[in-house]
């Protein structure tokens, strides 16, 4: 196998999945909605940015975590860059924000509790580059298209860089694990990667079920 062989086994496996995340349950689950009472509920933009910073800064932790830790120079190198980014991101949610708070990376979901959990560098960079970028690709994806309809410009011009910089992510993981592993390390990476999405759906339905 290889990066890009992993990549659309994770898409093909969980299409289900990402289909979800991509969808416009999504806006509904991070707004704290459910099917009851109202079977349409208008998402809440704040609502929405506050989950979205929550991700972000949940991420910088993650990778900062990783990096902090690593023994190999190029890994560290990585995760560092990956966690300023995610500093970044953050700061400019935060900015897109009508009233700043404090963010808690314990309420960004199971999906990042886990993937700190990681130990193995091969998992933490399939986990953290790969299964989650796929995550957030579609997630950004489906809020860019609620500011768009909302004419928040702005809001949606966030998001559109905030995607084409998660991409450059995806692709560098992948690259790392073209660099880096071989053997079984492709099996673990492989299931490494899909767990992570199948985690973060499998939230989503939660939020949808008890909003």
């Amino acid at each position: 196998m290889d990066a890009d062989g992993l990549r659309a086994a994770v898409e093909a496996e969980h299409a289900d999945a990402l289909s979800l995340l991509g969808s416009p349950d999504l806006l509904v689950g991070l707004s704290g909605g459910g099917p009851d009472p109202d079977p349409d509920p208008d998402p809440d933009p704040a609502a929405l940015l506050r989950a979205a910073a929550d991700s972000e800064y949940a991420a910088h932790e993650t990778f900062h975590e990783w990096a902090g830790a690593a023994a190999d120079p190029g890994l560290h190198g990585t995760f560092t860059e990956v966690a300023n980014q995610e500093a970044e991101h953050f700061r400019r949610v935060r900015a897109a924000m009508a009233a700043p708070e404090d963010h808690d990376a314990e309420r960004a979901g199971p999906m990042h509790a886990y993937l700190r959990g990681r130990e193995d560098p091969i998992q933490q960079v399939a986990g953290g580059m790969v299964g989650r970028t796929l995550v957030s690709l579609r997630t950004h994806g489906r809020l860019i298209d609620f500011f768009d309809a909302a004419a928040d410009r702005d809001r949606a011009a966030l998001f559109r860089d905030l995607r084409d910089e998660t991409a450059t992510c995806l692709d560098e993981g992948l690259a790392t694990l073209d660099e880096r592993a071989e053997g079984d390390d492709w099996a673990a990476a492989e299931a490494v990667a899909g767990y992570t999405v199948r985690l973060a759906a499998d939230d989503l339905r939660d939020a949808l079920r008890d909003g």
